[in-house]
């Protein structure tokens, strides 16, 4: 009985193991089928190949691609990632524009640098001539200040500003006829004024006064004469040279200018000066003998405008071939001012002081009478 039933024991394993064999050669056979089955599902779209030996060939390709695809796909976000950088650099170098940007700084302070400003001098503003010959000065500097008034070098009176820097002054006594220089001092720190005035008091009145304002420039009138009497523009002698030059003097008001014209043509101009006196000497060329001529002396105020003026009409008389012509020096003449009327230099003055044994040029004399020797500028 033992050894029966050992021989049945047996025999059911070696089923047992039989069976597990063939179920496992059939779930292979099934899982192969399957995998056939799954690739032929894949190659579906596979271009077939009649030519039977390039199958091999064809399933090394598609094995490249299939790995490049793979290689691909491995890499797709680092690729991701470059192509987002590309297209954001583009997009800020050529199409984005940023907005400036302001940047508020806290002030901070610098160093002032404070420009050096000169202190403004005294200056005038009007100078009048009051018909009972009083003179009314006025004028500015800084508010608040002391400004002394001096005329002919002597302070006469000194005035405050007031806040708006500017002063008056009027004495009570009328001026006596006569020349008066009008200047101004700053009394704190003695600051002068650059300018100067220049007044002249008539003996017929105001209307024939004249007020002039003294500048580094030049002169300007502030006050003209209103109305002239016979006087205030006098012709006193002419002379003729042989040189074909005409010298004429006179008297007129202080400062004016005097134009002198032959035959209504301009020849030219001179300043009075402060005695009254004037010469102006000219080119004319050659006059001839018996012909009539006119020659015309204008007086001007400060616009250029004429206020008197004295017309002498002559024959040319014969010359006497006389090289030397006589003058009489009057008041505020020089030898300089001489030589350039009558020898057409004034550099020329020592020739005029050879002739008359004059030691120094620099010192004349009213009525003094001197030889000019008229062939010497020829």
């Amino acid at each position: 009985m033992a050894n029966n039933n050992m021989g049945k024991t047996k025999r059911s394993t070696d089923d047992l193991i039989d069976n597990a064999i063939a179920q496992q050669n059939d779930w292979m056979e099934n899982r192969r089928t399957f995998a056939r089955s799954f690739l032929k599902t894949l190659n579906i779209f596979a271009r077939p190949n009649p030519k039977k030996e390039d199958t091999q060939a064809n399933e090394d390709v598609n094995l490249t691609q299939k790995q490049r695809r793979s290689g691909l796909a491995a890499y797709w976000f680092p690729i991701l990632c470059a192509v987002l950088v590309v297209l954001v650099a583009v997009w800020v170098a050529f199409f984005h524009r940023s907005s400036q940007t302001v940047v508020v700084v806290p002030p901070v302070a610098e160093p002032t640098i404070q420009a050096v400003v000169e202190d403004p001098v005294p200056s005038f503003d009007i100078v009048r001539i009051e018909p009972a010959g009083k003179v009314v000065i006025a004028g500015r500097w800084l508010p608040n200040k002391s400004v002394s008034i001096v005329i002919n070098n002597d302070i006469v009176a000194t005035e405050r500003t007031d806040k708006n820097g500017e002063f008056v002054y009027s004495p009570e006594r009328a001026f006596e006829a006569g020349n008066y220089t009008i200047s101004l001092i700053g009394v704190e720190g003695d600051i002068k004024s650059e300018e100067n005035v220049f007044v002249y008091i008539s003996e017929h009145g105001y209307q024939n006064s004249v007020s002039l304002l003294m500048t580094a420039d030049g002169s300007t009138l502030l006050q003209a004469p209103t109305m002239l009497v016979d006087g205030d523009l006098v012709v006193s002698k002419i002379d003729y040279l042989d040189t074909g030059r005409i010298v004429v003097t006179g008297d007129s008001l202080p400062r004016l200018r005097v134009s002198l014209s032959l035959n209504d043509k301009y020849l030219g101009f001179a300043r009075v000066s402060d005695h009254k006196h004037f010469g102006l000497g000219a080119d004319v060329g050659d006059l001839e003998s018996g012909k009539e001529y006119k020659l015309t002396i204008r007086l001007h105020d400060g616009d250029g405008r004429t206020i008197s003026e004295v017309k002498h009409e002559f024959v040319m008389p014969e010359m006497t071939g006389d090289d030397d012509t006589y003058y009489t020096v009057r008041r505020g003449d020089c030898l300089w001012i001489i030589a350039r009327n009558f020898l057409r230099r004034g550099v020329l003055f020592s020739i005029i002081a050879e002739r008359n044994n004059i030691e120094n040029p620099d010192l004349i004399y009213p009525k003094q009478l001197l030889q000019i020797p008229t062939g010497a500028s020829k």
